[in-house]
């Protein structure tokens, strides 16, 4: 076979070839003075009788040349790839090939790597195709160019480069990523709460998918927290940006949210407190948020947003309601006061809190994704995890999913039932006087007997009751009135009064006398607490765990 020909085809001869040959004729011309007017060639081209002539490509031995490249190289022609040629690395790789036989039997590495497509491609199109680090049965990875030969039936010339030092270089990168976000996946799950509260009135799901793995894991995050008393905080967030920075910040902001919670406040005071919170953490690091309360005595969820998509509730009969305002801006911005608003949750209803990776795609406006979000949710009946679950499916979220996602549904229960006997309310509005206090106690002492509570609980719910009343009186102002609740769980205790001043326990001393009421109902109940309520006010409650074994009411 005349490799010299073969040669002549290979992208770039033509053309290097003439590009010697030109300056050459120039310089003949001019010797001969046909051309007295040319310009003179360069002087590297002006070639003496001294000087040897530079061989051309095409007298080049080319078969020696190519079986001195270090790269692998294979010609084959004809529609069945017959074998014409393997250079010395190619027998060096992989064996002597023997010619003349069908790629698919003299070249089986070629088979195995999937190139045989790749040669009718490159046959049938005329044009060069690049297969790129493949790893080779001898173990090395070289990436593969085909270019087409015109030459007779038509041939295909395989040339391949060992790559094995980048495919390497490329997989130690890649683990290395790897490794940083499984880091950053196992500090971000292990913020996150592990295990759900659950409150009394609600029933909770939720769920956190992190990115693909070719996506650095984000800042999602979320909360439940019982505040007694009946009710329960719910948070959502993102930080913005990825990888273990948004993580760490994330454990931050939850960690103070978990604690600002403890001081009972409004929504709205919870996200300025974490605003500057924000700030000094990072000041280019923002977040957004989502604070909520939700109290069964109001049957409403009360929240507050710092730039996060809107909070989104199904009633009973299955309509979706969008909790749009108020919105302020992320967290961290500063400068701007939050606000706080309400969404009704009555029995019967659910409410979804979600991060943005549920709703955005790249190819799809935000406010369709949440309106796609609306639709799911109207027809999502079950549980909270299935219809958590069920909410995830739809949006579409995979393993792969570009964007990390948290979701956390809450349902308020309708009861009906022996199961309504568990859940009771009863209140008295208290006139003030001297007769207020005898009558909230024969008012607890009928209430608590009608719930059929145990004795010593009943004569424990109605000093408690006492003591929280007669403090009222004498610290408080109208108007005043007192609220006993009980659950599966426990039984609260409750009274409100004009007045904003918290009380706070304290030491009495023996000479005193007053001073003594909430250090009674702190020693006696479960807990106790008290906070100021949202049209002016407070409120002081104190709850006692039922027995396990208490009968249903």
């Amino acid at each position: 076979m005349n490799f010299t020909r073969w040669s002549a085809r290979l992208p770039g001869t033509q053309r290097r070839a003439a590009a010697r040959t030109e300056p050459a004729a120039a310089v003949t011309q001019d010797r001969r003075g046909e051309s007295p007017g040319a310009v003179p060639a360069a002087r590297a081209e002006h070639l003496t009788d001294d000087t040897k002539p530079i061989p051309a490509v095409d007298e080049l031995p080319v078969r020696e040349v190519l079986d001195r490249v270090p790269a692998l190289v294979a010609l084959v022609h004809g529609t069945e790839h017959r074998l014409a040629y393997v250079n010395d690395a190619y027998v060096a790789a992989f064996g002597v090939r023997p010619p003349g036989e069908p790629a698919r039997e003299a070249l089986p590495e070629l088979a195995e790597l999937g190139l045989l497509p790749l040669l009718d491609q490159v046959l049938r199109s005329g044009k060069p195709r690049t297969l790129k680090s493949r790893k080779a049965p001898d173990g090395r990875s070289y990436t593969f160019t085909c270019t087409p030969v015109a030459e007779g039936d038509g041939g295909v010339l395989v040339f391949a480069t060992d790559v094995t030092d980048h495919a390497e270089a490329a997989e130690r990168l890649r683990a290395s990523e790897r490794r940083q976000r499984e880091t950053a996946v196992t500090l971000q799950r292990s913020l996150l709460p592990q295990e759900l509260e659950e409150p009394d009135d609600l029933r909770i799901a939720a769920t956190y998918h992190p990115g693909g793995t070719e996506a650095a894991v984000g800042g999602d995050w979320y909360d439940v927290i019982t505040l007694g008393g009946g009710r329960t905080a719910l948070v959502i967030g993102d930080v913005m940006g990825r990888g273990v920075r948004a993580a760490a910040v994330m454990g931050q902001l939850r960690t103070a949210v978990r604690a600002y919670a403890r001081l009972d406040l409004p929504p709205h005071e919870v996200l300025q407190l974490l605003d500057g919170l924000a700030t000094e953490i990072d000041a280019n690091q923002i977040a957004t948020c989502v604070y909520a309360i939700h109290d069964p005595n109001e049957g409403r969820l009360v929240y507050a947003s710092a730039g996060h998509l809107p909070i989104l509730v199904r009633d009973e009969n299955g309509d979706v309601q969008r909790a749009d305002e108020p919105t302020g801006p992320p967290l961290g911005t500063g400068g701007w006061m939050h606000a706080s608003g309400s969404i009704a949750l009555s029995p019967g209803s659910t409410a979804v809190l979600y991060t943005d990776g549920l709703v955005e795609r790249r190819d799809e406006d935000l406010d369709e994704g949440i309106a796609s979000l609306q639709r799911a949710l109207a027809g999502a009946t079950g549980t909270p995890q299935v219809v958590c679950d069920r909410l995830v499916r739809s949006a579409g979220v995979t393993a792969d999913h570009d964007d990390d996602v948290a979701v956390l549904v809450l349902q308020h229960p309708a009861r009906t039932g022996p199961d309504s006997d568990l859940f009771r309310n009863a209140a008295l509005e208290l006139l003030g006087g001297i007769e207020a206090a005898p009558r909230a106690r024969a008012f607890a002492s009928g209430v608590l007997t009608s719930w059929r509570f145990p004795p010593d609980l009943h004569d424990l719910g109605v000093l408690a009751a006492s003591e929280l009343v007669a403090n009222s009186l004498q610290h408080g102002t109208p108007p005043m009135r007192l609220r006993l609740r009980r659950t599966d769980r426990r039984l609260i205790i409750e009274v409100t009064d004009g007045d904003d001043h918290l009380p706070r326990r304290r030491r009495a001393e023996p000479a005193d006398e007053s001073g003594r009421g909430i250090a009674i109902v702190a020693s006696i109940s479960s807990a106790w607490g008290s906070r100021r309520t949202p049209g002016g006010g407070k409120a002081v409650w104190c709850e006692f765990a039922l027995p396990k074994t208490a009968p249903p009411g």
